[in-house]
């Protein structure tokens, strides 16, 4: 237990050092872009103003309201005196929205489009590779090349595939958007049928990436533990296969393990793509607009949930591993 301790108190330190760089981080790069969002704010509002004291009076106000008039260095403990309440200031870009406004908006999309992909993704594909792996021959030859070509595809080829095929060609599925323009969310069995079929392109774009992923991770792992010397004296003693299986896929599945616990925690960046190209309303395509609007604000709300989300992932599996793992247990506590 002293030992676990330990192990624990070392992985939270590293996660604290790494979380406040990532912050710092986080607020300084968006404001080291050139552009001055605050000068297109009071650009429009001040346009066909002949007096230049006015629009000069407009954009100090805005100045002061966004703090961009401020030092970096008081900007940055405002930002984190905010954050940590989870207020993350106003919006450049949609002003006068707040950026929890818009991210609350928006990650629920999000959330519900990525992470039932990544399982259905991740369990499917591991299915497919274990079974690869165990039965070989005919399964195996069709299986193999099928999953070397999705994991090779990237994730705007597969997403453009769809919507060509199923969207323009089919015209079964539609192309853009998480539901009908023409209705107003509520409750009605009529607006979750938009919304589940606005959901299949965007929602299999991503599985299919995955399950190849996957299918080629777990069948190398697989056959890799199908051969070690521990099955094979097990064989020997007369231990039955289906026994026998189950640890070789427990052991198997320890990689398989980092790699979904990695695409949850990068999951809101993962779906930039899809997001982007299927117009669906997620925070992908919401740090996309923030991006090329130079809205500091919800660019920095947005990397910094994806850093969290990242650091979380890595910490929780490092302490996954030392639980479940007894190699990493003992490497760990040497």
């Amino acid at each position: 237990m002293k030992n676990y301790m330990k192990y624990f108190r070392k992985k939270i330190v590293w996660f604290l050092i790494t979380l406040v760089f990532a912050v710092i981080l986080n607020f300084l790069l968006p404001r080291l872009m050139p552009a001055d969002p605050v000068a297109a704010i009071t650009g429009k509002l001040t346009q066909g103003m002949t007096d230049a004291s006015a629009a000069q009076e407009v954009y100090k106000r805005y100045a002061e309201e966004f703090g961009t008039n401020k030092s970096m260095f008081e900007q940055f403990i405002l930002f984190v005196k905010k954050a940590v309440r989870g207020d993350f200031g106003l919006s450049f870009s949609q002003y006068p929205r707040s950026v929890s406004n818009i991210i609350g908006s928006a990650i629920g999309w999000t959330v519900a489009l990525q992470l039932p992909a990544i399982l259905v993704g991740w369990i499917l594909g591991n299915l497919l590779g274990a079974l690869a792996a165990y039965m070989r021959k005919g399964f195996d030859k069709i299986l193999l090349p099928i999953s070397l070509f999705c994991s090779n595809v990237p994730a705007f080829g597969m997403a453009v595939v769809l919507l060509v095929i199923f969207g323009i060609n089919l015209k079964i599925a539609p192309i853009a958007g998480g539901y009908d323009a023409s209705m107003i969310p509520n409750m009605s069995w009529k607006f979750f049928y938009s919304v589940f079929t606005h959901y299949q392109l965007p929602f299999w774009s991503i599985v299919l990436i995955s399950i190849g992923g996957q299918a080629v991770g777990m069948r190398s792992m697989s056959i890799y533990e199908l051969n070690a010397d521990y099955v094979k004296y097990s064989r020997f003693l007369g231990i039955k296969d289906r026994k026998i299986v189950m640890y070789v896929f427990r052991n198997a599945m320890l990689p398989q393990i980092t790699g979904l616990a990695m695409s949850i925690g990068t999951m809101i960046g993962g779906a930039l793509v899809a997001e982007i190209i299927f117009s669906y309303p997620g925070l992908g395509s919401t740090m996309y607009a923030a991006v090329t609007a130079a809205d500091y604000p919800l660019i920095s709300a947005t990397t910094l949930i994806i850093t969290i989300m990242v650091l979380l992932a890595n910490f929780l599996l490092d302490i996954i591993y030392a639980i479940i793992d007894p190699r990493v247990k003992a490497a760990q506590f040497d």
